[in-house]
């Protein structure tokens, strides 16, 4: 199926690319403001949140419950539970001041969709400023959004870091 005939039945749906992409600009928006409540609201109950890392052998580890992970929460409880100790200083991931954030989203395609979710695939690349120093993250991430509620719900996340060697622990904020 071709990229236009995705989008095509993507907006008989529910969602042309348009709102597909202001979803996705609404939720980096989120990030970069450090506005934590808001961003949580684009997540359903039960969204696996899922960054995998690459293996010795420069593949992508494809079970986050028997394999190496960068980041995985099992559902949304895991990702309040992070937005909890960065709001409450109780991490050590996490140090003041916070980092400014600056999240670029290029690419964004529908990848499958029908009647209740939309699959989406875009590549992304944060720029990240703290202590005088700006760092970078790039990659790919894959969403399946339910729609059809009253607002679209992101149900599904894989966040695929492609610069994985990095010299600092990586957070929610950084992808």
């Amino acid at each position: 199926m071709s990229i236009a005939t995705r989008e095509r039945e993507a907006a008989t749906i529910g969602m042309n690319l348009s709102e597909i992409q202001a979803f996705l600009y609404a939720e980096a928006r989120a990030l970069d403001d450090r506005d934590w409540d808001t961003w949580l609201a684009f997540y359903h109950d039960d969204c696996p949140f899922w960054m995998p890392t690459w293996d010795d052998y420069d593949a992508l580890t494809e079970d986050p419950q028997n394999e190496m992970s960068l980041m995985y929460y099992p559902n949304k409880q895991g990702i309040e539970d992070r937005v909890f100790r960065i709001k409450t200083d109780r991490s050590a991931a996490t140090s003041l001041p916070e980092p400014r954030t600056n999240h670029n989203l290029a690419n964004i395609e529908v990848v499958d969709a029908d009647r209740n979710e939309i699959s989406v695939r875009f590549n992304w690349h944060t720029l990240t400023y703290r202590y005088g120093i700006t760092d970078q993250h790039w990659g790919t991430s894959f969403y399946t959004i339910r729609i059809g509620g009253k607002k679209p719900l992101i149900t599904d996340k894989k966040i695929v870091l492609k610069n994985d060697r990095i010299h600092q622990v990586i957070d929610v904020y950084h992808i």
